[in-house]
């Protein structure tokens, strides 16, 4: 009877064993921080310029938990937690959320990767890859429409790869902290597709997100975008171009409807030194208040994981636009960035760190 015993202890420690050989943990992040300077930022004064410690001008920096777990049949058990850190100050990027950038767990396959959570949409994905400055939080296609960046609570989502083709689909039943409402499927919902496909040098993705206000006064309030884009490889050289439509009445954006074209190239001079050039044109649909923002940016590569960049920004207003090189003015929101229909010049250096 011992002996059984003892036959049944061991083998249930070696399949213990071959379980934690079959799971890993992994902790990452990126340390991005740098000195910026604004103009045309507003003050009691008016307006004046701006001299500050800024964190995650090129990178977000962030902190995560990623693992997985073969489940056998090449089925596997997937999560991540991902937080943003404003390493200026030592702080949680956003006070009340500790995972604000992804928390989620899933089932992956060769038949594709369902997971539920707090998540990128799709489109959010899809602008990722085909933006030249690769959605940088400053100096980027995020900084016309935040929301292009967006991502959703108490999400369902899936993704299958199909050769050079991948498809995504996600649906929340509330996009944000306000949760789901009793009785009622509309408010906060949002729900986004996407395709990508890619072949060699070039990547084509189309995407459609679109959301309910997150309120019972606001529920039949709805904002919807549309994007298509690519970019193609030449040698050394990427470039992108893409279009964004919008149309809502959320409050998202300045107006109820706009276009947003954009383009750039991408240029690796060495493999230590990459050069990237942008222009994002708004068009406000039935207003002159159409800003052009350009970028340039020049980044040294010290090794694989650590670089130095800079940043030269300028956010052309007219028309009384309220665009700066740190995102829209917006009523409600504080800080403003700019002074209303003022242009902005910026220009940021940083240190990025991988680990």
């Amino acid at each position: 009877m011992k002996l059984r015993h003892g036959i049944v202890a061991a083998t249930l420690g070696m399949l213990t064993a071959a379980s934690y050989a079959q799971s890993s943990v992994t902790l990452y992040g990126i340390a991005d921080v740098g000195l910026e300077y604004l103009s045309n930022v507003p003050s009691a004064s008016g307006g004046a310029s701006q001299v500050k410690v800024t964190s995650g001008s090129m990178s977000t920096s962030r902190w995560g938990l990623r693992g997985t777990e073969d489940l056998g049949g090449g089925l596997r058990a997937i999560f991540e937690l991902e937080g943003g850190l404003a390493l200026d100050r030592g702080a949680q990027l956003n006070s009340s959320r500790m995972f604000d950038r992804g928390a989620f767990v899933g089932l992956a396959s060769k038949y594709g990767t369902l997971t539920l959570g707090r998540q990128n949409t799709p489109l959010h994905e899809t602008g990722l890859e085909l933006d030249p400055m690769g959605y940088a939080p400053r100096y980027s296609l995020f900084m016309s429409d935040y929301v292009m960046a967006g991502r959703a609570d108490n999400a369902i989502k899936y993704r299958g790869d199909f050769g050079g083709l991948s498809a995504t689909v996600l649906y929340s039943t509330a996009r944000t902290s306000s949760g789901e409402l009793p009785g009622d499927y509309k408010v906060d919902r949002n729900y986004g597709v996407a395709l990508m496909y890619r072949a060699g040098p070039l990547v084509v993705g189309a995407a459609y997100d679109e959301f309910q206000g997150n309120s019972v006064a606001t529920r039949d309030l709805t904002d919807r975008r549309a994007l298509i884009g690519a970019s193609y490889a030449f040698g050394p050289t990427r470039a992108f171009a893409g279009y964004r439509w919008f149309n809502g009445d959320v409050g998202t954006l300045p107006g109820t409807g706009s276009n947003l074209f954009w383009a750039g190239l991408r240029y690796a001079m060495s493999p230590a030194i990459t050069l990237t050039g942008a222009a994002y044109y708004t068009d406000t649909r039935n207003s002159g208040a159409d800003p052009i923002m350009f970028v340039a940016s020049a980044a040294y590569a010290f090794s694989k994981r650590t670089d130095i960049y800079m940043n030269v920004g300028y956010a052309l207003n007219r028309g009384d636009s309220e665009l700066g090189l740190n995102g829209f003015n917006m009523p409600g929101n504080s800080p403003t960035h700019v002074v209303p229909g003022k242009d902005q010049t910026g220009v940021v250096v940083g240190l990025r760190h991988t680990f």
